[in-house]
């Protein structure tokens, strides 16, 4: 097999393993391209120097020669810690129960230990002097998140898991040695699952509520496929100064036929009649917008050995209003539609590194990033229980003739938050502590 040849079964075995595996990021956005992108950041937008830059910086591929390849993936490994105070109850005459918080105790629910494994894979070509093409398959949003099912929050969620895949080709133009362009589409599939209790309480009354009649279960399932576009720069205004902005555009994803099933404990016959017109298994269609995005960055090469960089991201999560799902058959006499408010913010991820090659085939990087949360305190809930973040990552590189491997290792610190509660959204009054998360990058590249 020719090495050319070569290179599209390695991305299709990539994609496939994509497919089993989830993500879990900040709100739900996802930077890990790689794992020299994991410490460099924007550093890496400006610098745009191998195959991840299709990820970065598209317009960067004029600088890559012949046929490259690159894949890996980001191991994730989170924890945190919610402090709940009380706890939910309803009141009021049956058929019209409103929710109320009750009590003073606390309960301090670590989240489940889990691995989330999102993947990178590029290939890039040279066309000619001028032309150069780039294909990407990697994750920009994903989240996983599970705690206890019989946990104090288990109202609002217990676990939830976001996926995302995007299939991004791009062509790149060189119009000088200084400065290029790229633009692209992004093709990107979305898959989520979320599950959450529903207390008979919602339906019956204070008569009726927990512990009297059990909890049912919701599970809520669908996937889509939306699109989007991506424009980059890359300007060298001299040989030791590098800059790149990267621009992708908001992709909004629909679900049509989205899969609503229930659990009713036996219980909840005490309901008579009404019973069989609750919680019945149904398709359930909803939509979001994911925002767009722009990766600014700048990189100095201080010495023929040492380059320095950074820059930031901004996120428009503000396009992130609301979450609207509609039931094709009721859940609750009148009720199909459930709407679930969100306003999240525009958010900046702020970065400072830099890279050492400190022996003719070894390198050594380091950075520190601070990224905002966009969720404020008013909407917070347990699908997404952090706050803003500090990031210290670290990153060695060995290149071998024409084999280039990078490992990554980031620590992120999340800091403690409080937030309010909402009992009608199953949310108590809440204190997101403990929050940490390992990342763990690996990619491996060749050259053609």
């Amino acid at each position: 097999m020719s090495r050319r040849r070569f290179a599209y079964p390695f991305l299709s075995v990539l994609f496939v393993l994509f497919l089993s595996t989830s993500a879990f990021g900040a709100g739900f956005g996802l930077y890990e391209g790689s794992a020299r992108g994991n410490v460099l950041g924007a550093g890496l937008t400006a610098t745009a120097d191998d195959p991840s830059a299709v990820f970065y910086n598209p317009a960067g591929i004029t600088q890559l020669k012949g046929t490259q390849v690159m894949g890996g993936a980001t191991f994730i490994y989170p924890k945190t810690d919610v402090l709940t105070t009380g706890s939910i109850t309803w009141s009021g005459a049956p058929g019209a129960a409103v929710p109320g918080t009750t009590g003073s105790g606390t309960n301090d629910t670590g989240s489940t230990d889990n691995w989330w494994i999102p993947i990178h894979a590029y290939i890039t070509q040279q066309i000619n002097d001028k032309w150069w093409a780039g294909f990407g398959i990697f994750s920009r949003f994903g989240l996983g998140t599970q705690f206890d099912p019989n946990w104090p929050g288990r109202y609002n969620s217990y676990y939830a898991r976001i996926r995302s895949l995007e299939l991004n080709p791009n062509i790149a133009y060189k119009v000088n040695e200084k400065f290029s362009v790229a633009g692209g589409l992004n093709l990107m599939y979305f898959d989520l699952k979320l599950e959450q209790k529903i207390n008979a309480g919602t339906f019956g009354g204070a008569a009726l509520t927990y512990p009297t009649l059990a909890d049912a279960n919701s599970t809520l399932e669908g996937d889509s496929w939306g699109w989007g576009f991506n424009l980059a720069m890359h300007y060298k205004p001299t040989q030791d100064w590098m800059l790149g902005i990267s621009y992708r555009s908001r992709v909004s994803q629909k679900i049509t036929e989205g899969d609503a099933d229930f659990t009713k404990p036996a219980s909840w016959a005490a309901f008579g009649a009404t019973n069989a017109l609750l919680l019945r298994d149904t398709k359930a269609a909803g939509g979001l917008h994911l925002p767009d995005e722009v990766f600014a960055g700048i990189a100095w090469k201080a010495t023929p050995t040492v380059t320095l960089g950074g820059g930031v991201y901004w996120t428009r999560w503000s396009s992130y209003d609301k979450l609207q799902i509609t039931y094709k058959l009721p859940i609750a006499p009148g009720t199909d539609t459930v709407t679930k408010t969100k306003n999240w913010e525009d958010v900046y991820r702020f970065m400072i590194g830099g890279e050492w090659k400190f022996m003719p085939n070894w390198r050594a990087s380091v950075s520190y990033a601070y990224d905002q949360e966009p969720i404020n305190d008013q909407y917070a809930d347990y699908l997404v229980p952090a706050s803003d973040r500090n990031m210290l990552s670290a990153g060695l590189g060995w290149d071998y003739k024409n084999w280039t491997t990078d490992f990554s290792y980031t620590l992120i610190l999340i800091n403690a938050r409080t937030i309010p509660a909402r009992p009608a959204d199953g949310v108590l009054a809440s204190e997101f502590r403990n929050g940490i998360a390992h990342l763990f990058g690996f990619s491996i590249g060749y050259k053609f």
